[in-house]
């Protein structure tokens, strides 16, 4: 796979072949992919949300009238769902909407989510990410230089504090370590920058598990 390559102050570019890059057939990986972001995404939640059932809800269990005569309805006490500040039938506890998914699988859908980015022309690399200072406003120049707008992800082997400092204020721009990257992080960019070693190491990562699998 050829790749755009740009020094790293951004200056200029050229063309780099990306030895082992991944391909998949048209198709394969898709579902795999809705799969992994479903499942982040479920892995996300928190889910502590939580009502009280009419034996958890605090008040007296006494019969708030008697039975006949009023000319109303037969009626319990005031923690009955029906009633304002009683309890809740059937309502949310607390509870955990984690989802597993296979190492298999989880390989399928970032090799599915890389090959989709490449194929597209998102992908572009530099030789090493480095800034003259933890300022924004060095980091944002260097991106604008490379062409970078929008939502992107920035991929790298490992970040020095003026890197990461940088890069901090600016919303549209995250910062990843090759090791953490995930399909949802790919699936949820409009385009990726990586350095050189950091897409090695991305590559490098994908081909041992399909190795390992096989």
């Amino acid at each position: 796979m050829k790749l755009k390559l740009f020094k790293s102050d951004g200056s200029s570019s050229k063309e780099t072949t990306i030895e082992n890059f991944p391909s998949l057939e048209d198709g394969k990986g898709v579902d795999a992919l809705r799969q992994c972001v479903l499942a982040v995404r479920a892995n996300l939640r928190q889910g502590n949300a939580s009502t009280k059932t009419r034996a958890e809800v605090a008040g007296s269990g006494k019969k708030i009238y008697r039975q006949k005569g009023l000319g109303t309805g037969r009626a319990g006490d005031k923690n009955a769902i029906q009633r304002r500040g009683g309890g809740v039938a059937f309502g949310p506890k607390p509870r955990s909407y984690s989802q597993k998914v296979n190492g298999k699988v989880r390989k399928l859908a970032l090799t599915r989510a890389l090959v989709d980015l490449a194929s597209d022309g998102s992908i572009s690399l530099i030789e090493d990410w480095s800034v003259k200072s933890h300022k924004t406003k060095d980091f944002a120049s260097l991106l604008k230089t490379i062409g970078a707008d929008g939502k992107t992800l920035i991929i790298g082997e490992n970040f020095d504090k003026n890197i990461s400092l940088a890069a901090r204020n600016l919303p549209k721009i995250k910062l990843s370590k090759s090791i953490d990257v995930n399909a949802l992080d790919l699936v949820g960019t409009k385009q990726v920058v990586s350095s050189l070693q950091g897409i090695n190491s991305l590559v490098a990562k994908i081909s041992n598990s399909q190795s390992d699998n096989s």
